[in-house]
């Protein structure tokens, strides 16, 4: 039997410069992220992952300095996530409410998902 554990911090947020637009470069606006991990624990209910671990990856990519692009922090935190130990699958979703068009929109929203094949 394999055990699958899926772990997931929804919502968090930052208000940090994200996009390209010159009012994008120089104001922080909200930028919300959910990651969520799929391991096989070396030892079920002992061996666990650390929520402040995948705090400070995704803080680190996005809660400092500037993102211009959604899929580049988006692709960073999963190469970094995926290689935690156990982990067999990562999902990095972005989302930037207060987007630049013509229309309403709830948000705008990345999402990547990486495999491990071990």
């Amino acid at each position: 039997m394999i055990r699958v554990e899926e772990v997931s911090l929804r919502g968090l947020q930052f208000h940090t410069r994200v996009g390209i637009l010159p009012h994008e470069r120089e104001y922080p606006q909200l930028l919300v992220v959910d990651v969520t991990v799929w391991r096989v624990p070396a030892a079920p209910g002992r061996d666990v992952l650390d929520y402040r671990r995948l705090h400070a990856v995704v803080a680190a990519h996005v809660a400092h300095g500037r993102v211009e692009y959604l899929e580049t922090a988006a692709h960073a935190i999963a190469d970094v996530v995926i290689g935690e130990a156990g982990v067999r699958r990562v999902r990095v979703v972005l989302r930037k409410p207060q987007v630049a068009l013509p229309d309403p929109l709830a948000a705008a929203e990345v999402a990547v998902d990486v495999t491990n094949d071990e």
